[in-house]
């Protein structure tokens, strides 16, 4: 005897509510012992979606025609060791390595942008200029701001080698995180104080989940990101001593 798929013939769907506020997997049925072929093709069409993300390149000239209205200068492009895609999938610790450093700025800025293409290019051509455009609007204006740089086949740690080399304080990396099969355009902000080579993850701060509507808005990732930021520079540095306590108005040293 065949299992009908939820809402299939005089029954209404019980889970239809649910589905209308998450973008999880729920309540899919069954046909025998296997997944209704609706569900499946829908599975199938999400993992097109999730690969098309990783492998598509990002398109680097709209992106610069985004960033030109930000009033920030003129944007750099630069590109990670990883020569191509396919080594940089292969080869995480090459796109953590700009190709080359030779020209860019020092002015002692005190914070920089880098956008990354990471490994969802259709969250940074959806959400990076809306993110950064709000994050700018949220800064103390009194804060000296680098020039953004762009740097293809690139890691988060790729910000480190920058921020250095550009003298900025802290630096925010705006990367495509990893698709799923729900999310595909998920964009992460990782901040980074005092910027130097060999910083590990314990010493950034990341907002990740910014695909607004169903996601972080672009205003709330703001927010947060300039919160982290004033803590950063009260203690010092940035990474698990430093805690997001915006609905207690402030930043405490997890230390004390």
């Amino acid at each position: 005897m065949s299992t009908l798929a939820p809402g299939s013939g005089r029954n209404p769907d019980p889970w239809a509510p649910l589905r209308t506020t998450t973008q999880a997997r729920i309540g899919l049925g069954r046909a025998g012992m296997s997944l209704p072929t609706a569900a499946v093709l829908e599975l199938q069409a999400s993992l097109a979606v999730a690969r098309d993300a990783v492998h598509l390149p990002l398109d680097v000239d709209a992106l610069l025609s985004g960033l030109a209205g930000l009033g920030l200068g003129t944007p750099i492009v630069l590109t990670s060791q990883a020569g191509d895609r396919s080594t940089y999938l292969r080869r995480p610790d090459l796109g953590r390595l700009p190709a080359s450093l030779d020209g860019l700025p020092n002015d002692g800025w005190d914070v920089g942008f880098v956008i990354a293409d990471g490994l969802s290019s259709k969250a940074v051509a959806e959400h990076a200029v809306a993110t950064l455009r709000a994050l700018v609007a949220a800064l103390d204006p009194e804060l000296r701001v680098a020039p953004p740089v762009v740097i293809t086949q690139a890691r988060v740690a790729a910000g480190d080698q920058i921020g250095q080399a550009m003298g900025v304080g802290t630096v925010f990396v705006l990367i495509g995180e990893r698709p799923g099969l729900s999310v595909a355009d998920s964009l992460g902000v990782y901040l980074t104080h005092n910027p130097i080579p060999g910083r590990t993850d314990a010493e950034r701060n990341c907002i990740s989940n910014i695909h607004p509507p169903q996601g972080l808005g672009y205003a709330a990732a703001a927010a947060t990101a300039v919160n982290l930021l004033r803590g950063a520079q009260e203690l010092g540095r940035s990474g698990v001593d430093l805690k997001d306590t915006s609905g207690m108005g402030e930043i405490k040293d997890s230390l004390d």
